[in-house]
């Protein structure tokens, strides 16, 4: 995974190397297997290493290359680093480390921020200018790798999480009131720049960032979605595509130097990712499936259907099962590893799973992203004809109407719809026609964290009902039936949903706390009646509006805000 983290000063005075090594130990579970910084005048970086691509010691970072007067931190992964390596040698270039970093410092030279263009992969990343003192920051295209930043007329600050950032000190750490409607409209999604605090901010997905030695700072876009049809296939043609792409897909993330694990759901998209690992020729790697007690009538796990996939492809499979008191005693951590409050389910169980999954397995592949290329959630099918898509996709997604948040929180933080305001101009200014691919479109570029590869074969499919079918055919020359045709599911954490003993009473002492009191973020009223009867507030993302209240107090209070 990797942390990366550093301080430039624009008052003369040198970069706090304390500041920074603060900031690399807060992200040490991050980077496990080493860490080091780098500082020179007013600038200074951390980086945290987690070991994938190059295991040696030539590829520990900070990496600096004093005849190109050039230095960088990253945090990712390049997977077409070694063709980009052959490419550069050709040019008279010459490597001391297999690895992608270095691939990255070198094109940058060679090819200024054009080089994004040519990364295929999971980015973030600084590379700062010995001789002019300019430093450039890039995130990958979709967001899939973390950057924050905070920024004053002094300096500014990066770093892969915003916990590091707090660790460093000296920002404003109010709630932002358009990030908190944005937090309890929006189901706990905060868009780029901003975040839930008014001094942190985050680069946009698709973009960089420029930090001049005298203070200037601007950001550019070097990338965006667009959508293409293409009438002219079948679905015979689709699939053949689709698979192509897939495969590619995969494979591309085969060049670790390390073992890579799969978490397995059982849905089609694991179970898919599965298959292809197998077909690619990875022999007897390992899966993971993580399942919960159930609550009422509602599974906690489904592991019917990860058993049955790991049983077809021969995987070392690990089931790990979490009791309610575990889940209990583990939820401060889980939280604490937040880097903004996140209210899905997912978000615990990923965090639980990967805590075990760290034990015998450095990297992992998982299906996350799927459904916001194929239409695989819920609120995509009422979208289909709709003459209304900005009303249609809300009511579908929005975990609370403006009238309801206006009850939520305190008079002093009611300021305007700020969610529906985005959506409804993402959906206007897109240049997209189709309802479904407004929400579609929205979600893979905002919400969710995906490969460029399935993305553009997403955007030239231009039927709602071809989209699911497609892939469902697709998976079919690879996968059991009995995965296809299965009832949709989701990472259930069923606890979380329907409130009760330990949990209930968790979230409880958190809201009627005397910080929460003294905070204030929330109508003691509203709390009140979420109270009385948790289990009748569901959004309609199927989670709890009480636990949406109960977890960004709890996050706050656990970074000490």
């Amino acid at each position: 995974m990797c942390g990366i983290c550093g301080e430039i000063r624009f008052d003369g005075t040198p970069a706090r190397l304390g500041s920074i090594q603060v900031m690399n130990d807060q992200m040490q579970p991050r980077g496990p297997d080493d860490s080091g910084t780098y500082a020179s005048g007013g600038r200074a970086f951390g980086h945290r290493r987690l070991k994938i691509m190059d295991l040696s010691d030539a590829s520990q970072q900070p990496m600096l290359d004093s005849e190109l007067g050039l230095g960088i931190v990253f945090n990712g992964a390049i997977y077409n680093h070694h063709a980009l390596r052959e490419e550069l040698r050709e040019l008279g270039y010459k490597f001391f480390s297999d690895g992608d970093t270095e691939v990255i410092l070198k094109a940058y030279h060679a090819w200024g921020s054009e080089c994004l263009q040519r990364f295929k992969g999971m980015f973030a990343f600084a590379i700062w200018e010995r001789d002019s003192g300019r430093t450039f920051l890039a995130r990958d295209r979709l967001g899939i790798k973390p950057l924050y930043f905070s920024a004053s007329a002094d300096r500014y600050r990066f770093a892969s999480t915003l916990p590091a950032l707090l660790k460093a000190g000296d920002l404003e750490v109010s709630v932002d009131p358009v990030a908190l409607n944005h937090y309890l409209s929006f189901h706990s999604v905060v868009p780029a720049p901003r975040t839930i605090l008014s001094g942190v901010r985050k680069v946009r997905p698709g973009h960089f960032m420029v930090v001049e030695a005298n203070g200037e700072i601007r950001e550019e876009g070097y990338w965006s979605l667009s959508f293409q049809t293409d009438h002219s296939l079948d679905s015979a043609q689709w699939q053949e595509q689709l698979l192509e792409q897939l495969r590619a897909a995969v494979k591309r993330r085969l060049v670790a130097a390390v073992d890579v694990g799969v978490l397995l759901s059982g849905g089609i998209d694991s179970s898919l990712l599965v298959g292809l690992i197998a077909e690619a020729g990875v022999s007897r790697f390992q899966t993971f499936s993580v399942g919960f007690e159930s609550v009422g009538d509602e599974a906690g796990d489904e592991f019917e259907y990860s058993d049955l996939v790991a049983e077809a492809f021969s995987t070392d499979h690990n089931k790990i099962r979490v009791c309610s008191d575990e889940l209990l005693a583990e939820l401060p951590s889980a939280i604490a590893a937040m880097s903004e409050p996140m209210v899905s389910h997912d978000c615990i169980g990923f965090y639980l799973l990967s805590r075990e999954v760290a034990r015998s397995c450095r990297a992992v592949q998982s299906g996350q992203g799927a459904d916001e290329v194929f239409g695989g959630y819920h609120w995509y099918p009422p979208l289909v004809g709709s003459n209304a898509p900005f009303e249609t996709y809300r009511s579908a997604f929005f975990d609370r109407d403006y009238a309801e948040y206006e009850r939520t929180v305190a008079p002093s933080l009611v300021g305007g719809d700020h969610a529906s305001d985005f959506v409804r101009c993402r959906f206007g200014a897109d240049g997209v026609a189709d309802p479904v691919d407004k929400a579609l479109h929205l979600d893979t570029t905002v919400i969710k964290l995906l490969d460029q590869t399935k993305i553009y074969l997403h955007a030239v499919i231009d039927n709602f009902s071809r989209k699911i079918l497609v892939l469902k055919e697709t998976a079919r020359s690879v996968i059991p039936d009995k995965v296809i045709d299965r009832p949709k599911g989701y990472f259930p954490v069923p606890a979380l949903k329907y409130l009760r003993g330990n949990v209930l009473e968790m979230v409880q002492d958190t809201l009627s706390g005397s910080a929460a009191t003294a905070r204030g973020l929330f109508d003691r009223k509203y709390v009140d009646t979420l109270l009385d009867d948790p289990e009748a507030h569901i959004t309609p993302l199927r989670g709890s509006k009480l636990w949406q209240l109960g977890l960004l107090e709890n996050w706050l209070q656990t970074h000490g805000i």
